[in-house]
């Protein structure tokens, strides 16, 4: 359970703020997700070669 403590005169949504964003580094969410429906291995490693690539091509145009 994730927990945030207020702080003296911190603003209530501040505090709503910090814990939505603490939450979405969990991962918990994505993972909820990714759980509704079944992808089959191939589909995902096709996925992640896919993402590679286009993080590559990024890198590159950057660097050229």
């Amino acid at each position: 359970m994730l927990k945030i403590e207020v702080n003296s005169g911190e603003n209530i949504e501040r505090a709503l703020k910090r814990y939505k964003n603490k939450f979405n580094r969990t991962g918990v969410r994505r993972e909820l997700q990714a759980r509704k429906q079944y992808t089959k291995p191939s589909i995902e490693r096709r996925a992640q070669l896919q993402k590679a690539e286009y993080v590559q091509g990024l890198r590159d145009a950057e660097q050229a």
